[in-house]
């Protein structure tokens, strides 16, 4: 299992993107939120973790 490729764009974009899942969250069975979050929260951390090349 690989985990999300490092960005080599801007940060921003990837937080964005990352919070963009969380849209239509309330159209999900809540079964599948956690699923839903941990990916979000996986999308911010690489985001955030290239956050000095802003």
């Amino acid at each position: 299992m690989s985990g999300p490729a490092p960005q080599d764009t801007d940060p921003r974009a990837g937080i964005e993107e990352a919070i963009a899942g969380l849209d239509e969250l309330e159209d999900l069975p809540l079964a599948e939120h956690v699923e839903r979050f941990d990916a979000v929260h996986t999308e911010l951390a690489v985001a955030l973790s290239s956050i000095d090349k802003v």
